[in-house]
């Protein structure tokens, strides 16, 4: 198929070896990966579907009209409020996962604070794992190594670690 039938801004409606049928515009082609890029359906707006396409793998394509340049700056809408929003909550949903890893703790004990977390309010402070922010988990992250907080607080965390231990026994994770 020759570049020029893929100019961008052509609408096609498009059958491709795989049995799919559509219709786009073409955002974008690539002559050296013989890849487009369209955008699905024939309205343009703020939310778009695109498509990457092997070119080689359109069975059947026929030109619906030509148009402008999709991408043109001037008539582009970018929700940067939105954009903003969603870059932040990513950057905090990241910060959080990292303060959930232990740095410098053995994978039994992150096996161990993932088996607290899903239960009680746990952080890392450098190598103790505090739960409840009261009671104190030390390494080797035994029962025997719980201290701090409430005698009943400290009896679940005991518990949890037990049988937290007895699992990864079982499935022949410990040493």
């Amino acid at each position: 198929m020759e570049g020029e039938e893929f100019a961008v801004g052509c609408f096609l409606s498009i059958k491709t070896t795989l049995g799919d049928e559509f219709e786009g515009q073409i955002i974008s082609f690539d002559r050296l990966s013989n890849i487009l890029v369209l955008q699905e359906g024939l309205e343009s707006g703020p939310r778009r579907n695109i498509r990457l396409l092997k070119a080689n793998h359109i069975k059947e394509f026929s030109l619906l009209r030509q148009d402008e340049d999709p991408l043109d700056v001037k008539k582009c809408f970018l929700d940067l409020t939105s954009l903003q929003a969603r870059e932040d909550s990513a950057i905090r949903q990241a910060e959080a996962d990292s303060e959930r890893l232990g740095v410098g703790v053995t994978s039994e004990a992150q096996t161990l604070f993932d088996a607290l977390s899903k239960t009680l309010p746990v952080r890392w402070d450098k190598t103790v794992i505090v739960v409840m922010n009261e009671v104190r988990v030390s390494s080797p992250y035994l029962p025997e190594s719980v201290s701090g907080g409430t005698p009943a607080a400290n009896e679940r965390v005991r518990k949890v670690l037990e049988f937290e231990r007895k699992r990864m026994q079982t499935r022949g994770t410990s040493q």
